[in-house]
């Protein structure tokens, strides 16, 4: 069961009990339908109560249903809301805490509705590409009102119950502590014998000029919602509220709702969420291991990426010390966070007071004694092996027994790390993404040594400072970084061969990225790849790469920080400008190797820059660094600006079919530098079988 019956007096009370958010999926359906008619055949009962157990009333449909038969085997959704707005006995919805989607769709179907302050009301369908398919676009501009109901609706934002009081959405709004079973039972017995029964469908949406007002709104709704369908859908379903018949609007909510469920767009945001929270289970890692307690923190590194890291630990409240080497540079990244909440302050995003606190929050120190007693140190210093182990050693020396010893390193061999120390089992990497304070992607990099408990940490703490946390194995680059370097060689082997870095930024955006590859280089500043490449030519000199991005560096055109890089930057301005100096650079190399320039297609671009991620990826996945496809597809959606349309680039390479993926890989392989296009053996195994990366 998946519902519960009891009765106080002459009132039923069914309680929705499916942990955690009493989900609307088939089981709960069938026994909420099943207890709603076991009360109205009991003629001891007058009225029913409908509520949910545990901290929700109902988050809604069961996502994990959608597109599988379960979804529309009976009683649906559409059903149980029938079973309960038909019903001969009043039935009360007593809400609490959550009630979202397919649950606020079900309470509109009741035909009163009580609730506890604080309770997050929402339709938030929007935000899978969907839209609400159970009468919710049709239902609530009855009770809220055009206005306000579309804004709900399009937006998908929750909304404290208490901010609805007042309206039609509600019959009584309860004092903050009030018993919410015992006060719904006193509502439902003073309500018991009022008839007709009410019912939301047949109240009338009342809007002056509704015409002027849907269609203003649809000019703004098309403006924001980018390459997303369901926004605009959302508009026209809501305005059906008002121009159609409630059971015509009905049928039209739910044929636009079908339309939706197939548009590749929600697809691949339903792929996003469900990602997401498959990231945080590790297979061989019990959901019940305990994690450590972090009370306090510390960072090695006052730079860029040390205050960002930091400014994560006091946005969660948790005391944090940077370590520096010099005063100077520990003052100056101390003034560059204060910098940071002021300008968040001016922006209204952030109180004054709030931003005290926070810097409150934040010590500086220049002793490894005065971190000992932290719970967890990131070292977030040089990417040099050789800066790292004089780090660690100290760390290992001085940190107290228990401590997590974390390395923000971005390529580096976590498992060389640890080994500078004697407590490999409390090593682990904490990959953040600049800007720190504002990138949601950290990969946390799993030794072979590192205990399970500090892993469940790991990914507690992910989610205390509001990070998404993806677990990868160690490899040079580990997931994200070891993927990027194949997007990059393509791009600068793109520039040899006829492309100049506006054409290609410029296709790969229109494709959806956020940057594109030279955008994005000179913005995190092209010094970092140039070390990497130094070391990639010692340690692996078989592998080809443009020199046209080391001709850059040498001209020290590190990016935005030194106002040139692929592009020109003006002083106050972080605009990239085409650069006359670097687009000859680059036509003088091609011309310095030998190589004719030729036009490039922006097909050619988009399928190079994606494909190569595709490929590493399979790889990555084969050996185990990722422990799924969807935990690449987190890291390219949340750390690297891939398009949430296209739900990442494995999700994408099975949109296109992963025949058709190889066919062109195998195209790229027979060109120049074509051993850089060697296929992955599980892409070629895949297509074969004709699977997917996702299942």
């Amino acid at each position: 069961m998946s519902a519960d019956y009891t009765v106080q007096g002459s009132v039923a009370i069914v309680t929705l009990n499916n942990p955690p958010v009493n989900g609307l999926g088939l089981a709960t359906r069938t026994a909420a339908v099943d207890a709603i008619r076991q009360a109205e055949a009991d003629a001891s009962v007058k009225a029913i109560v409908l509520t949910g157990a545990g901290k929700a009333f109902s988050g809604g449909a069961d996502i994990r249903e959608f597109n599988s038969p379960k979804a529309l085997t009976e009683p649906t959704l559409h059903t149980l809301i029938r079973v309960v707005e038909n019903c001969s006995k009043p039935v009360v919805a007593a809400i609490h805490s959550v009630c979202m989607g397919g649950g606020l769709e079900l309470a509109l179907g009741c035909n009163y509705r009580v609730a506890l302050p604080g309770a997050q009301i929402a339709l938030p369908e929007v935000k899978l590409g969907l839209l609400p398919g159970a009468g919710g676009t049709q239902r609530l501009p009855r009770v809220l009102g055009l206005e306000m109901a579309l804004n709900m609706v399009v937006s998908g934002t929750p909304v404290p119950s208490e901010k609805l009081a007042g309206t039609a959405l509600f019959d009584d709004v309860f004092p903050a502590g009030t018993d919410l079973t015992a006060a719904s039972v006193a509502f439902a017995n003073k309500v018991a014998d009022v008839r007709p029964l009410p019912k939301v469908r047949d109240r009338d949406v009342d809007y002056p000029n509704p015409d002027a007002f849907i269609q203003a709104s649809r000019d703004r709704v098309k403006a924001m919602a980018g390459p997303f369908p369901a926004p605009l859908e959302c508009v026209e379903t809501v305005a059906a509220a008002v121009t159609r018949p409630f059971e015509e609007g009905l049928a039209f909510e739910r044929e636009r709702f079908l339309h939706l469920m197939q548009t590749p767009e929600s697809k691949a945001l339903r792929h996003a969420f469900m990602a997401e929270r498959a990231a945080s289970k590790v297979p061989d890692m019990p959901a019940d291991t305990p994690a450590r307690r972090i009370e306090r923190a510390a960072v090695v590194g006052a730079g860029t990426m040390g205050g960002g890291i930091a400014m994560n630990f006091a946005n969660a409240g948790i005391p944090v010390t940077i370590l520096e080497t010099k005063q100077e540079a520990l003052d100056k990244g101390l003034a560059t966070i204060r910098k940071n909440y002021e300008n968040t302050v001016r922006k209204g995003k952030l109180t004054q007071e709030k931003c005290e606190q926070r810097m409150n929050l934040i010590a500086g120190t220049l002793s490894y004694a005065d971190i000992a007693q932290a719970d967890i140190v990131i070292e977030a210093v040089f990417e040099d092996i050789g800066v790292k182990e004089s780090v660690f050693r100290q760390l290992d020396e001085t940190m107290k027994p228990g401590a997590i010893l974390a390395s923000n390193t971005s390529t580096l061999d976590l498992n060389r790390i640890a080994a500078f120390t004697g407590r490999p089992q409390d090593v682990i990497g904490l990959h953040f993404f600049s800007p720190a304070n504002v990138m949601k992607l950290l990969e946390i990099v799993r030794g072979k040594e590192t205990g399970k408990d500090v892993l469940a940490t790991a990914l507690a703490l992910s989610k205390k400072i509001k990070k998404t946390g993806v677990v990868s194995g160690v490899c040079d680059g580990f997931i994200g970084n070891r993927m990027l370097e194949q997007y990059l060689r393509q791009a600068f082997f793109l520039l040899e061969e006829g492309a100049l870095p506006e054409q290609v930024d410029g296709a790969i955006e229109r494709f959806g990225f956020a940057m594109g590859p030279f955008r994005m280089s000179d913005l995190a500043g092209n010094d970092i790849g140039w070390a990497i490449r130094k070391r990639r030519a010692v340690e692996t000199p078989h592998i080809a790469y443009s020199k046209t991005a080391d001709l850059l560096c040498e001209q020290g055109r590190f990016g935005q920080k030194t106002g040139a890089g692929w592009y020109d930057y003006r002083a106050g301005d972080r605009k990239a400008y085409p650069s006359a100096q670097v687009d000859d650079m680059i036509v003088r190399h091609s011309r310095d190797i030998g190589l004719e320039r030729r036009d490039i297609a922006d097909a050619e671009i988009v399928e190079r820059l994606v494909y190569a991620l595709v490929n590493e990826g399979a790889r990555i996945l084969e050996e185990g660094i990722a422990l799924r496809a969807s935990d690449i597809d987190m890291v390219y959606l949340s750390g690297y600006g891939f398009p949430l349309h296209r739900g990442g680039p494995m999700f994408y390479a099975d949109s296109v079919g992963l025949p058709q993926v190889l066919d062109t890989v195998r195209k790229y392989a027979a060109g120049r530098h074509g051993e850089a296009w060697k296929p992955a053996p599980l892409l070629e195994r895949l297509a074969a079988e004709g699977k997917g990366f996702n299942g």
